[in-house]
């Protein structure tokens, strides 16, 4: 158990059989009332974001969330088949788990998995990877508005606006929070 008044951010929590995340903390004392702490969480299982208060010195369970490097090895259909890189165990996650990670994943990238008691919770991406551009427009000759920007599709699927310079081919560093260009891969 963890009191709340011993919050910090990243810290992964239970609370009503639910693994959140701490995303935002705030003590507040008012002035008239007792103490309390207005958090924001994510949960670890579905994604939901809640904002939940807590009162001063209430204690919650800690969630130990494991953190393997894991290989992604393949895709069939709506499976993504990832091995274990210690144990060499093989596993696989469905396109519902993998929603927003598809954007980002290659054949062969090691990646982190999430687990908490032997249930994957997901994946961990790193905070950006380079991916090739498969289709966009040639950019125009003197169509140099500044911060003009065209729309680029890469290997994956994922269409990343990006400046009018980018061609096809060239590989493209790309957030993986938000899914936007970073700048050209450094060959």
């Amino acid at each position: 158990m963890i009191s709340v008044n011993d919050f910090k951010t990243g810290l992964t929590i239970t609370v009503e059989h639910d693994i959140f995340t701490v995303l935002d903390f705030q003590h507040v004392k008012p002035g008239k009332g007792a103490a309390f702490v207005r958090s924001k969480l994510k949960n670890l299982r579905n994604g939901n974001t809640v904002e939940r208060t807590f009162r001063a010195g209430e204690n919650v369970g800690r969630a130990h969330i494991d953190n393997r490097e894991v290989q992604f090895l393949y895709s069939g259909g709506d499976e993504f088949t990832f091995m274990d890189t210690e144990t060499y165990d093989q596993f696989a996650l469905t396109r519902e788990q993998l929603k927003w990670e598809l954007n980002f994943l290659l054949e062969n990238m090691n990646i982190k998995i999430l687990s908490y008691q032997g249930e994957i919770l997901g994946i961990n991406l790193p905070k950006s990877v380079d991916l090739k551009v498969v289709e966009t427009e040639p950019g125009i000759k003197g169509n140099t508005a500044q911060g003009a920007l065209k729309s680029a599709k890469v290997e994956t699927g994922l269409s990343v606006q990006v400046p009018l310079f980018i061609n096809e081919g060239d590989v493209l560093t790309v957030d993986t929070e938000d899914g936007r260009y970073i700048s050209r891969a450094q060959s």
